[in-house]
């Protein structure tokens, strides 16, 4: 996929976002401290781009992308969607908001109500939003199931008479039901078996490429991540490592731990694979709850030094459009 996103302009941008989530104790509900999940992240998604945000689990990829959409209300920081703050936004100005902005989720087996047929999963935003009525649905739902590549005459099924596959078709459906411009994909293939995961990513792209939709791709497969986007984002502990178009990343990364995630990446040579060094992180991930000083991986960087404690380091763009936050990156 061809990287011609820098002809684009900015249809989302995101600026210091933060999302913290309480901790309360005691019988009455004190709070005692805070989960740091999302702690000041600023990036910008371009019109029609794949913009792919991948790190290990429990960084806070998921709640980024949760509190992008405001299922998760931010602590502080903007979400700006064609230049409107979704952050300052109740009530029916968001509601109308939320059909230009729409998500697949991770799980294909919970994220479908069980009591519910296929029909009515796929045609309720039609319905809640009144934008269609009774026959109207009903055609449109045909017409997104045809869409995803599903037999329309299934629509009246139940979701536990699919596979995993379907079942994310059928989300993928729901998500297309009121023609967004912008959709959150929450690692839309890890929960399904590896020969299904292309099918649904050529599906995606199929769709970007008709519907001129916008994705922001949670991931932590990196090859997969590779294939489908346009830049990606590396994510460690809350905060953003570093930010490059998709080869510039993989070929030349900049912050140790973009480097540490990448040799973990398996090459499909094997003299290439021989000669390669694996760089092993020391440690665990610290907690959250409560995160190093300054640099949040100087506890497992092989490069940190006295002043990785005392000072964060700054998001800066080292080279055009390659971004990272790392004292030793010049």
């Amino acid at each position: 996929m061809p990287d011609q996103t820098n002809n684009h302009k900015t249809l989302l941008r995101v600026e210091g976002l933060v999302k913290h989530f309480p901790i309360l104790a005691g019988v009455f509900q004190r709070q005692v401290g805070v989960v740091h999940a999302v702690d000041g992240v600023s990036f910008e998604i371009r019109q029609g781009e794949t913009f792919g945000l991948v790190g290990e689990s429990g960084c806070g990829k998921s709640t980024a992308g949760r509190t992008i959409l405001q299922l998760y209300r931010p602590t502080a920081g903007r979400v700006l969607l064609y230049d409107q703050d979704l952050a300052s936004m109740k009530g029916e100005t968001l509601r109308r908001m939320r059909q230009k902005m729409q998500m697949i989720f991770q799980d294909p087996y919970a994220s479908l109500n069980p009591r519910m047929t296929i029909r009515e999963i796929v045609g309720e935003p039609l319905m809640v939003h009144d934008v269609a009525k009774d026959k109207e649905i009903q055609e449109r739902v045909n017409e997104l199931l045809d869409t995803v590549r599903l037999n329309p005459g299934f629509a009246s099924r139940y979701p536990h008479e699919f596979s995993g596959g379907q079942r994310q078709r059928i989300g993928i459906a729901r998500a297309l039901a009121l023609q967004p411009d912008f959709i959150v994909c929450d690692e839309p293939i890890s929960a399904l078996d590896v020969s299904i995961q292309a099918q649904v990513i050529n599906l995606l792209e199929d769709l970007q490429a008709k519907m001129g939709l916008t994705y922001l791709f949670i991931a932590h497969d990196l090859s997969m991540v590779r294939h489908i986007s346009d830049r990606v984002a590396v994510m460690y502990l809350g905060v953003l490592a570093e930010l490059a178009p998709r080869d510039e990343l993989y070929e030349h990364p900049l912050h140790p731990y973009t480097q540490a995630l990448l040799s973990a990446v398996p090459v499909p040579d094997p003299f290439v694979e021989e000669k390669r060094k694996r760089i092993i992180l020391e440690g665990d991930v610290p907690s959250p709850v409560n995160p190093p000083s300054g640099c949040r991986f100087r506890t497992r960087c092989p490069l940190a030094d006295k002043i990785c404690a005392e000072q964060m380091p700054e998001w800066r763009e080292v080279v055009p459009d390659h971004w990272v936050a790392c004292h030793f990156v010049n």
